[in-house]
Parts: C-alpha cells; sequence; structure tokens
C-alpha cells in the first residue's frame, strides 16, 4: 500500500463522461479548463468518445473540483466516478488487519477524518487510509472490536464502506445488467433521431423556398415574403434551438465557442431579413438593399445540423466498436477454491485462482496452464483463424476461446492488467490523441471564436 507520507507519488486517473462538447473548441477550452485545477499532471478530451481522462494527485485535487471545472467552463459531467476502479471488497490479511474499502472520500481532510474516526474505536491499534485507493488498513485486537464496529464509525463519520465480496451470487444476475439499455446510448440515439428530424425537415423547407423564389410563379413579393419569413422562423428558432442552447452555456460562463459563431452569423442575418420583410418603408428609409435570401440561411442551418448529425453517428459507432471490444470478454469464471469449484462474476477473480475453461468456453483472464490441455481460437487478439494447441506452462490469454479440451489455468492478470483491456484502454488513447498539425488547428480555431475584445479563458 503507498504510503500517507509521500503524496507527490500518488496520482490517479479517471475517465468521465462530458456533455455539450459539439467542436474541436470545446475540446480545447475544457483541456485548459481541467489543465488550470491545482494538482492536475494531464487532462485529454476525447470529442469522439466524449470524455475525459484526468491525470491528478488525489492528494491536491479533489474529484469535485474536477466536475466543477468542467461545469464552470460552460459543460456538463453525465457522472463522475468516485474512484477509477469499484473498491475492492473487504479482506482480512491476517488475525487483526482488515482492509477496509472507503466511499466518500474527496480530499486529504477526508482522510484524516476517517483516521480519527477509526482511531477512537476501542481495540484499534493503527489506522492508515490511502485516500488514492480509497482503503483504510486497520490493526485491531479481534478481541474488542470487529468489522461491523469500524463500519460503524465510518458511517458515523459521514462515509461508508463496501460490503464483503458475493462468490456466490449466479451468473444470470451478473448477466442481466449488461442487456439492460444504457442511459448513454439512449441519450445519444435521441440527439441522432432529433438532428436528423431537424437537418431533414430544414433542408426541404430551404429547397421548397429556393423554388418558389427562382421559377416564374408570378406571385408578388409582398405576399411571398411573410410565408417566407414563417417557414424561415419556424426553422430558426426550432431547429436552431440546441445551437442557440449551447451558445447561451457558453456565454453565462463568459466564454464562446463555435455555436456562438453560427448563432450570432444566423441570428444577424435573420433579423435583418425580418426588418426588410415587417417593415418595408422604414428598410428602404435607412438605406437597406431590398435583399431576402430567406432560403439561403435556410439551408446553411441544414447543412450545419447534417453536420452535427453525421458527427453524432460517428460518435455512436466509436462507441459501439470499444463495446464490441469489451463484449469479447467472459461474463463469469469456474473457479476452484477450497477444492469447490462455483461459477462467479469475472470482477471477482483475484491473481493466483485457479480457473476450469471447458471446451467452447471463453478464458476470462489471462493466466498459464497448471493442468490439461486444448487447441485455443485466438483470432481475436492474433487474427490466425487456425487454433493453437496449449499445454502445461503455456499462456492463455483472456477473451480467447477453447476449443477442444479441458484445462486449469492459474490467474495471472485480471481487471485492467488483462491483454483486452490494454486493448480497449489503447484504442480509447488512440482515438484521443491528436497529430501535431490537428492540435495547431485546435489553436486556430481557437482565436476565430474569441472575441479580440473578450477576455481570453
Amino acid at each position: 500500500m503507498t504510503s500517507l507520507e509521500t503524496p507527490s507519488s500518488i496520482t490517479t486517473e479517471v475517465t468521465f463522461p462530458v456533455t455539450g462538447m459539439t467542436c474541436a473548441s470545446c475540446v480545447r477550452r475544457i483541456e485548459k479548463a481541467l489543465g488550470r485545477v491545482e494538482g492536475v499532471q494531464q487532462a485529454n478530451v476525447n470529442l469522439a468518445t466524449e470524455k475525459a481522462t484526468i491525470t491528478y494527485d488525489p492528494m491536491v485535487a479533489a474529484p469535485a473540483a474536477l466536475k466543477a471545472a468542467v461545469e464552470k467552463a460552460g459543460y456538463g459531467v453525465r457522472e463522475f466516478p468516485v474512484a477509477v476502479q469499484a473498491p475492492p471488497p473487504i479482506s482480512v490479511q491476517r488475525a487483526g488487519e482488515v482492509t477496509l474499502p472507503i466511499q466518500g472520500m474527496t480530499c486529504a481532510s477526508c482522510v484524516r477524518r476517517i483516521e480519527k474516526a477509526l482511531a477512537k474505536v476501542d481495540g484499534v491499534s493503527e489506522a492508515s487510509v490511502n485516500l488514492a485507493t480509497e482503503q483504510a488498513h486497520v490493526v485491531f485486537d479481534p478481541d474488542r472490536t470487529s468489522v461491523d464496529t469500524m463500519r460503524s464509525a465510518v458511517e458515523r463519520a459521514g462515509y461508508s464502506i463496501g460490503g464483503l465480496a458475493q462468490p456466490s451470487i449466479s451468473a444470470d444476475a451478473h448477466t442481466a445488467e449488461p442487456s439492460a439499455p444504457d442511459a448513454q446510448d439512449l441519450e445519444r440515439q435521441r440527439e441522432i433521431d432529433d438532428l436528423k428530424r431537424k437537418w431533414t425537415i430544414s433542408l426541404v423547407a430551404g429547397v421548397v423556398m429556393m423554388a418558389v423564389m427562382y421559377l416564374p410563379l408570378n406571385i408578388p413579393m409582398d405576399v411571398l415574403a411573410p410565408l417566407l419569413l414563417i417557414a424561415a422562423t419556424v426553422v430558426q428558432f426550432w431547429a436552431r434551438r440546441p445551437i442557440y442552447v449551447a451558445a447561451w452555456t457558453a456565454a453565462r460562463h463568459g466564454g464562446t465557442n463555435m455555436n456562438t459563431l453560427i448563432a450570432v452569423g444566423t441570428s444577424v442575418a435573420y433579423a435583418y431579413r425580418a426588418v426588410v420583410t415587417l417593415w418595408p418603408r422604414l428598410a428602404m428609409q435607412w438605406g437597406f438593399p431590398q435583399h431576402l435570401y430567406f432560403e439561403t440561411g435556410v439551408i446553411i442551418i441544414a447543412l450545419i445540423l447534417l453536420g452535427r448529425w453525421l458527427e453524432a453517428r460517428a460518435k455512436k459507432q466509436t462507441g459501439a466498436a470499444i463495446k464490441a471490444l469489451m463484449g469479447l470478454q467472459a461474463k463469469t469464471a469456474r473457479v476452484i477454491r477450497d477444492r469447490i469449484e462455483r461459477d462467479i462474476p469475472i470482477e471477482t477473480v483475484q491473481v493466483g485462482d485457479l480457473v476450469r475453461v471447458r471446451p467452447g468456453e471463453k478464458v476470462p483472464v489471462d493466466g498459464v496452464i497448471q493442468e490439461g490441455s486444448s487447441a485455443l481460437d485466438e483470432s481475436m487478439l492474433t487474427g490466425e483463424s487456425l487454433p493453437i494447441e496449449k499445454g502445461p506452462r503455456d499462456q492463455v490469454i483472456g477473451a480467447t476461446l477453447n476449443k477442444t479440451g479441458s484445462f486449469i489455468f492459474r490467474a495471472e492478470k485480471v481487471g485492467r492488467d488483462t491483454a483486452l483491456a490494454q486493448i480497449v484502454r489503447l484504442v480509447e488513447q488512440a482515438q484521443g490523441s491528436k497529430a501535431p498539425m490537428q492540435r495547431l488547428a485546435d489553436r486556430i480555431s481557437e482565436v476565430f471564436v474569441q472575441p479580440f475584445l473578450c477576455c481570453r479563458c
């Protein structure tokens, strides 16, 4: 366990979804806002996956401060994880020592508060809380106190302790969770459907308006112009509403983005045409040319919404590709503990566990074969379609498919350390990485969306 006496050596990485991003300027703005938070070492925002990955010192920066920085920049955080990984179950190393997973800590003062609460428990001789791992290591006299007593002390201090491991959870209960609809996917699909409906209607309206303006229909302009204004008003304030909302959100926080440019440009053009249409004599007195071009503004809005729709679809496909990779992993593992075989969720497999893999099953985690032999399909990793023979002391990789025989292997890498988890992590990092030319383009676009009279954020 990392000592609290050397906080400078502790770094934590957290990834959370960000809402409201529309362009590279938004990415740059959020990265700068997070970079100004004390304790943040690195901030990378991925526009494709709509996620931000932060490396920070948990002794200096609290998750609440990171979330507040994003919201202050004019964007939203769908849900902020308390920790990088789910808290591990309570584990007793030996009689008189226990590791408790603590939930709800945000800063170093929380650490001190929990340590003081545990130290007051009769029978506790030492309590050390690690904010980075969200665990408390307690040395106690089992004859004078118990885990339940320590749990009560932590809860009175305003925090909570994760429950004991449940190895008897059924496979059905575990596998039922992924089948439930994902809130983020549903929200993204609603966004895609809404954008498609708006750009389609806007484009059709623009084409019809263009045809009416240029075809010889012999309709007087004083009759035609109000009708065109009504159609343009519907597109302006219904189809463009998300752009207005995003621009207003940025303005409330003293910033601008690409939505600001679009909102200001199209609104000024619409206002000019409305004045010319509703007050033609006043417009003539002011010297305004009698040019309407309603169809031009409507088609421009339609093309902008079309681009947003294509971008939203690309984001969804990106997320689907990552989920497809994660879906390759087995949901349960048949672990041998105390000479008893039982199926447990893959999240509860520990390093050193003996795992049996039967024909037709996926290898749950990475490890080394101890008994038996088989042919494994490793095409998900190597692309090789022919099965590879494996025997004792051979390495097996999680998510590969066991073809013929049955074997027992010892788990060596679980959770984030497996080959599949690293592949997923590398794919996400690759999608979020930027070429030097792209970083230069981001800086240039930032100049164009920031008014020169406005304070640069």
